[in-house]
């Protein structure tokens, strides 16, 4: 290769990586990760470049877009209430969450606390047995194993039975999921697509990954939660088995809610609405809001959702997340929250699924230590739920973690359940968790090899992607 033509390649990638930085600088959410991306793009864009097709982009623009439409043309629930002194008076604390969200706490709701994984799909198959007119189903993960195929014969089943099915999943989450899965699903009658964050397909698209769980029998059962479909949720993959996980079952009207989530999405990925139910009523004394966020939203929801939640937090604060790289406006909280005598205690995994994460998460747990909050790692298996308990009678189950993906790149679902015998069901579950974890003490970090920390701060220069 002559010397001129590489002089030509080496400029032509030079010029198109200060285009990409002139990109990343107008539309990169942060600045610190626009800094870094422009620093990277323009220096050195034989490493940056293709990096940054794949994970540079950071507002979901097309689905925003749809959003306005659909909420203009489409039929909606009543507004809900925007000031504290519109909500019922045990979800008033929230009343900056719910406006922030455009969601309403739904009195009436019936709950059900499903413990792992056995719980859980013991539960979603009976609905889905019980379904006579509809079911929605969205997981970010299906795989063809034992419970993936039980999964599959189940809706094929309610499919013959005239049964409307239809399924959401991602096209990433589930990027090993084989052909013929879903060729047989869509030949028995069941409406199935993954979720993509452009109709028509884009290979250069990482980010924006649909990461709910959602499923709606009826309108008389929904399911929302941490667990995927596949066996390691069942803790039946080592080394992370056992799987530690929680979902929650929902009657009443905030199915309303989650049926406007599932449609939406659906409504992206076909241009078509999904078959919409009747929510049955409840007999529930629960409060409940279904809290929807992602990178359509004009701001960065989900991390405000976290921060308006510890906030509300007086006597007692308790979070569990596979993952721990809390930005700043959520540490912030946090700190805020241990200075007002707020019992705040972390729950995370002891063992890695993805390294750089956990390494992240070691240096985070480092630091919220020396800020007094109380840092746990599970113990017997990987912990995957995405659960938070705040005083005596609020606690949210959903798929959102603690970390950058969820506060602004995946599009993520959360119930927040304002009930005390709820809460209690939930502060039992959680206390038996922390009594199978090991508190995170300053040593860990200190006592820890050089190369392991450099490591952890290596991992940490990565946060806006994690």
């Amino acid at each position: 290769m002559s010397l001129s033509l590489i002089g030509s390649i080496a400029f032509a990638l030079h010029l198109a990586g200060v285009l990409a930085a002139m990109h990343a600088v107008m539309h990169t959410r942060t600045a610190q990760g626009a800094f870094a991306w422009a620093l990277g793009l323009i220096l050195l864009p034989y490493f940056t470049l293709v990096p940054y097709l794949y994970l540079g982009r950071s507002h979901f623009i097309g689905y925003a877009k749809l959003q306005r439409l659909q909420r203009a043309h489409a039929a909606r629930a009543p507004a809900a209430p925007t000031t504290a002194s519109e909500l019922p008076p045990p979800c008033a604390r929230f009343g900056e969450v719910a406006a922030m969200l455009d969601r309403r706490f739904h009195p009436g709701q019936q709950l059900r606390l499903l413990v792992d994984g056995e719980a859980t799909f013991a539960a979603i198959f009976e609905a889905i047995a019980q379904a006579r007119e509809c079911l929605l189903v969205q997981f970010f993960i299906f795989h063809d194993d034992g419970l993936g195929r039980r999964m599959q014969q189940a809706l094929l089943e309610r499919a013959a039975a005239g049964v409307k099915v239809c399924v959401l999943f991602d096209g990433i989450g589930s990027h090993a999921l084989p052909a013929h899965y879903v060729e047989a699903l869509q030949a028995g009658g069941v409406a199935i697509h993954p979720f993509a964050t452009r109709r028509r397909h884009n290979r250069f698209q990482l980010n924006f990954r649909n990461h709910r769980k959602v499923v709606l029998v009826d309108g008389q059962r929904g399911f929302v939660g941490g667990l995927n479909v596949g066996d390691e949720y069942l803790g039946l993959k080592p080394p992370l088995a056992p799987w530690r996980d929680t979902h929650l079952e929902l009657r009443g009207p905030a199915l309303a809610d989650l049926q406007r989530s599932f449609s939406e999405d659906w409504h992206w990925v076909t241009g078509e609405w999904p078959p919409q139910m009747e929510v049955a009523a409840a007999s529930g004394d629960a409060h409940t809001m279904i809290a929807s966020t992602g990178p359509a939203d004009h701001q960065e929801s989900c991390s405000l959702f976290f921060v308006g939640a510890i906030q509300a937090a007086r006597k007692r604060l308790w979070l569990t997340s596979p993952y721990f790289v809390p930005d700043q406006a959520v540490m912030s909280a946090l700190r805020l929250a241990v200075y007002r005598g707020v019992d705040v205690r972390i729950l995370i995994p002891a063992r890695p699924d993805h390294r750089m994460v956990f390494l992240a998460s070691g240096l985070h747990a480092h630091k919220a230590v020396r800020a007094g909050i109380r840092m746990y790692r599970y113990q017997p298996g990987f912990i995957h739920q995405k659960v938070m308990l705040i005083d005596d009678d609020t606690a949210a189950v959903g798929s959102m973690n603690l970390d950058s993906r969820s506060f602004r790149l995946n599009f993520e679902i959360s119930a927040l359940n304002v009930d005390c015998a709820f809460a209690a069901e939930v502060e039992a579950m959680l206390q038996q968790d922390f009594a199978r974890a090991i508190e995170v003490t300053p040593s860990d970090y200190l006592d820890a090899p050089y190369p392991l920390r450099l490591a952890m701060h290596v991992a940490r220069l990565f946060d806006p992607v994690l």
